[in-house]
């Protein structure tokens, strides 16, 4: 995703899917990442959510910075440590992948 495509002024509208339109989002403690992650960036980095929504495939957000970092390098951030988190859990787990349809 190239978030600077959607950037205009201080409001970005994103939109976040897994490879292939997998099912990523629909177990519970993979939301729970997200939730945490958006969280964090808030606290943390300036991150200002003016809504979100999360389906089971992909995740749309409109947001904005309150600080000195920008919202490209925000999201970039944010979606490395929720990959990672996601990508763990599966390695760990492979009933994950399995449930998950990937």
């Amino acid at each position: 995703m190239d978030i600077k495509n959607r950037i205009t002024g201080e409001v970005c509208f994103v939109i976040d899917a897994g490879v292939d339109w997998v099912d990523i989002f629909r177990p519970l403690h993979y939301k729970h990442f997200i939730i945490e992650s958006l969280e964090y960036c808030q606290k943390e980095k300036g991150l200002i959510i003016y809504d979100w929504v999360s389906m089971s495939t992909h995740l749309h957000a409109i947001v904005g910075s309150s600080g000195e970092n920008n919202v490209s390098d925000i999201w970039r951030d944010f979606k490395k440590f929720t990959s990672k988190e996601i990508i763990n859990t599966i390695k760990t787990n492979p009933q994950e992948a399995v449930r998950i349809g990937y």
